[in-house]
């Protein structure tokens, strides 16, 4: 069996190893990177459960190659959160939206949302069912999904509050 050597950064972090040829980027990220937010479901790109990023670009992971990766920048659901571990605002939509509920498809709506609002910050409601629409899920009947991309948008598009402790406006600022 060919093996190749590659370097990745996932998540922000360098990693060197050496796969087989043949090996997806599902199994390397699972398998050798630990990273099993990435799920197998289909493994024919349908189902989107393993979407990643890959250069900013969502892909399906079950159809990609760990060599086709070398020399790229990879995102998966567990670099989506903030370095504090915060979640991200489309995290956070998804939990307050109900926008989840066996949490198998989960991961990879989280992925393909994340990288539609970074295309699209003010997407339509149809815009942004045809965004969700290569992304398969049993359970939840896809109205909190729907609701969770809607609020993740409007989450993104809100000013930042002034933090605690900024100085108060004076009367003649105000």
């Amino acid at each position: 069996m060919t093996e190749v050597d590659i370097e990745v950064r996932i998540n922000g972090a360098l990693r060197r190893d050496r796969v087989p040829a043949r090996l997806t980027l599902a199994d390397y990220l699972r398998e050798r990177c630990g990273l099993t937010g990435t799920h197998l479901g289909c493994e024919h790109g349908v189902c989107g459960a393993c979407t990643v990023l890959l250069d900013g670009a969502a892909v399906r992971a079950c159809l990609i190659f760990a060599v086709q990766a070398d020399g790229s920048q990879l995102t998966t659901v567990e670099g989506v959160a903030g370095a504090d571990g915060a979640l991200s605002p489309v995290q956070a939509a998804f939990r307050d939206e109900h926008g989840l509920q066996c949490g198998f498809c989960t991961p990879g709506f989280i992925v393909s949302v994340t990288a539609f609002l970074r295309e699209n910050p003010d997407p339509t409601d149809a815009e942004i069912r045809s965004a969700v629409s290569g992304n398969l899920c049993r359970c939840t009947g896809y109205q909190g999904i729907l609701r969770a991309v809607r609020a993740a948008a409007d989450a993104l598009a809100a000013p930042e509050p002034a933090p605690l402790d900024s100085p108060k406006p004076t009367a003649q600022q105000a």
